[in-house]
Formats: C-alpha cells, sequence, structure tokens
C-alpha cells in the first residue's frame, strides 16, 4: 500500500523537474538572443559613428571647393560690374573695357576649371579607393581603412589586426592583410611610402619602452621591416615615423575612440611630378 502511495509522488516530481529542464533551456536561448542583439547594436553604432566622421571629413573638403567656386563668381560680378560702368560712361577706356572683358573670361574658365576638379577629384578618389580595397575581405575591412585624398593614398590599420597585445611584434594572423597591403604598394612602385605608428594617451611602462612615444615608433619600424624583409617593398621608400599618442583621430574617453587612436597609418605619396600629373595645375585667374 505504501508502495502505491509513493509511486504517483514519484511520478509527480519526475514531471515537475522536466518541465523546469525545458524553462531553463528556452531561458538560455533567449538570453543568448539578448546577447547577440546588444553584440549587434553595438557594433552598428561603431559603423554608424565611424561613417559619420568619414562624412563630416568628405563635407569639409567639398565645402573647400565650393567657398573657392563662390569667390570666384563673386570676383566675375565684382568685374561685371566694373564693365558695366565704363559702357555707361564715355567712349573713353576701350582699352580698359577690352582688359575687364578678358579677365570676366578667365574668371569663367577657372570657374569652370574648378568644377571640373572637383568632380574630376572625386570621381578619381572612389575609383582608386575601389581598387585598392578589392581584394580585401569583408572581415579585414573591419581593420583596414582605405581613402585615396587628392592622389594620396592613406592605409590605416588597426593594432588589433597588426600586433601582439601590449607589444610592438607584428601577429600571425596580420600577414594576410600585410601580404596585401605590400601588393598595393607595389603597385605604386616610384611612390615614397611613410609609416607612421599612433596609439591612445593611456601611458605605458614596459622593459625597452619607456612612454608611447616609444611604443608608436617601434610600432611603425616592425611594419617597415615586415614590408622590407618578407614582402619585398624597396626599403629605400620606406619611412618609419612615430606620433604617440599626440595625432588622434577620435576622443580617448571611450574604448571606442581609443581603439581608433590605436592604429599604424601606411600613407604612399606622389613625388610632386606625379601629383600635378594626378589632380591637375589649376589655372590662376588673368593667365
Amino acid at each position: 500500500m505504501k508502495i502505491q502511495i509513493v509511486l504517483p509522488v514519484i511520478l509527480l516530481m519526475a514531471a515537475t523537474l522536466t518541465q523546469s529542464c525545458v524553462s531553463n533551456k528556452k531561458y538560455a536561448e533567449l538570453q543568448s538572443s539578448y546577447n547577440k542583439s546588444i553584440d549587434t547594436n553595438r557594433n552598428l553604432m561603431q559603423s554608424y559613428q565611424v561613417t559619420q566622421q568619414e562624412l563630416a571629413g568628405s563635407k569639409v573638403r567639398v565645402q573647400s571647393l565650393e567657398d573657392q567656386i563662390a569667390s570666384a563668381k563673386l570676383n566675375t560680378a565684382a568685374l561685371q560690374e566694373a564693365l558695366n560702368k565704363c559702357l555707361a560712361g564715355s567712349n573713353q577706356g576701350n582699352v580698359n573695357i577690352a582688359k575687364l572683358a578678358d579677365q570676366i573670361t578667365a574668371s569663367d574658365k577657372y570657374i569652370q576649371h574648378l568644377v571640373d576638379l572637383k568632380n574630376k577629384s572625386d570621381s578619381l578618389n572612389q575609383i582608386l579607393t575601389a581598387n585598392l580595397t578589392r581584394s580585401l575581405t569583408a572581415d579585414e575591412m573591419k581593420d583596414v581603412d582605405v581613402k585615396v585624398l587628392k592622389g594620396v593614398v592613406y592605409i590605416s590599420l588597426s593594432d588589433n589586426m597588426l600586433y601582439k597585445s601590449g607589444s610592438y611584434q607584428i601577429s600571425d594572423k596580420a600577414g594576410t592583410t600585410l601580404s596585401k597591403i605590400a601588393k598595393i604598394i607595389n603597385d605604386y612602385s616610384t611612390y615614397d611610402v611613410l609609416i607612421e605608428g599612433n596609439t591612445d594617451n593611456v601611458p605605458i611602462s614596459q622593459v625597452n619602452i619607456r612612454n608611447n612615444w616609444d611604443l608608436s615608433a617601434l610600432r611603425a619600424s616592425s611594419v617597415v621591416q615586415a614590408l622590407q624583409n618578407t614582402y619585398s617593398v624597396d626599403p629605400k621608400r620606406l619611412t618609419a615615423g612615430g606620433r604617440g599618442e599626440f595625432n588622434p583621430v577620435a576622443g580617448n574617453t571611450t574604448d571606442f575612440g581609443k581603439s581608433k587612436n590605436r592604429r599604424t597609418e601606411i600613407i604612399i605619396t606622389p613625388k610632386l611630378d606625379q601629383f600635378m600629373t594626378l589632380i591637375g595645375k589649376s589655372p590662376q585667374p588673368g593667365n
């Protein structure tokens, strides 16, 4: 009789435990999904901030050209007004009128040149950037930022991708990306290349590394030597330099800002004649 009473109790406890296990499993799945959503949202916010910074830089460059165009238009208006005053007077000063007309024509040509130069610069930068990044994967693009400004190529590499933690030694995982960067450098075989190390403002003190100046310079030197010894870049084209914490691209008040500042920039710079070929020489009004 006791056995008959105990058996239903045992079955009831087993059912209760099974239901509890199922509930815990569902909770764990929901918690995991929630954590992934948080991580995704954080990454999207970081990407949004970077995009906003790049957009702000583009707006500044566009505004500069637009200011030049506006200034040239004002100059043209002033010349036209002076011409009108001359025409409203006597027939004297025909030589000055002809000179003013020539200046107006030259000013109009200069305005059109600025407009064409702006369009050409935008198109050239887009084409060069697309060509430079076509071999990089989506994952690599998270740690590599490529820009082309007035014919100068700027490649920014994050320290997480390049170096071992707290070190200036090149990490193993950086090899694939560096090989692609080396190909870009070798494609621009006549251009000079500056490797520039940058850090955040967190002090560092290690054996043989006194401060962030040392760290940034040592990291730049490591990249230069890797490009020379592993990827056969001509060392005569290379320069290594460190800027410590004094060239930030973001605020050092957040972890995200600090991660943006801890970077190594590879700057591929054409010589003067090559630079003028890329962007065109602007004529001066009246010439």
